[in-house]
């Protein structure tokens, strides 16, 4: 998983993530990494509208997020 976090920071994406919190309680969260020191990575949170930390083992899954372009005409 870190390896795609890695990834996900190198190409500044927006991401969808799944993840469960120390309580065991399972949210599904649209971020943008900032960085990554550790096992630990601070993000963007959309959700919330402020940066979080998050523990990347608590990660369950990452899918990118494309954007379509509009066609000028």
């Amino acid at each position: 998983m870190k390896g795609q976090l890695v990834k996900v920071l190198k190409r500044n994406q927006h991401v969808n993530m799944m993840y469960i919190s120390k309580t065991g309680a399972i949210s599904k969260r649209r971020i943008q990494i900032i960085k990554i020191v550790g096992n630990t990575f601070t993000a963007f949170c959309f959700t919330r509208q402020a940066k979080r930390t998050f523990i990347i083992s608590n990660v369950l899954a990452v899918t990118p997020i494309f954007k379509k372009e509009r066609e000028v005409i």
